[in-house]
């Protein structure tokens, strides 16, 4: 991710997200993913955190949502919502890369209108890969790329393969090089 935006331009695109998850519920797109209770979900570049909000409840008191921003703003936000909704099963990650995750800890990964905008995205997909349990998901979407270059760009590398591709995601599965 390039800057951390002003409170005025983080106050703009929260708007925007909500306008936007109007005709575009986070949790009818989040079905398509296919979460479960007591799943452990990291939603990278996750701004004002509407997925991350929605994927908590999916998941349940038993699961675990890591909310990973660049932007402070945005973190503070998904806290203060967090709270007021009873959500405890979010903890918010302040990165531009690292998330200091164990490896192989967590089952989906959301990477969701973010990776047009990063500055080292082939260190950020080695982080995801790290961080992602054996076979489990990276959950892709950016309106910003064509298919073409989101699969030359998620797939070209060796570290993920596409398993399905729904009406707003991709879903590519970890890689585990054979020994």
């Amino acid at each position: 991710m390039n800057r951390t935006m002003s409170v005025l331009e983080f106050n703009l695109t929260s708007l925007w997200f909500k306008l936007r998850d109007l005709s575009s519920p986070p949790k009818a797109v989040l079905s398509e993913v296919g979460l479960e209770l007591g799943f452990c979900v990291l939603d990278y570049g996750c701004g004002p955190g509407s997925y991350s909000l929605a994927a908590a409840q999916l998941v349940g008191q038993s699961g675990k949502v890591y909310a990973v921003d660049i932007n402070p703003l945005a973190l503070k936000h998904i806290q203060n919502i967090a709270l007021k909704r009873g959500l405890m099963n979010v903890e918010t990650i302040h990165t531009d890369c690292a998330t200091g995750l164990p490896s192989d800890s967590v089952d989906v990964v959301l990477l969701y209108d973010t990776y047009h905008d990063l500055t080292r995205p082939d260190a950020v997909l080695e982080e995801l890969h790290r961080v992602l349990k054996p076979g489990s998901i990276l959950s892709f979407s950016d309106h910003h790329m064509t298919e073409k270059k989101i699969l030359a760009a998620i797939a070209g590398k060796g570290l993920f393969e596409l398993s399905d591709k729904g009406q707003k995601t991709y879903r590519f599965l970890k890689v585990v090089a054979q020994h």
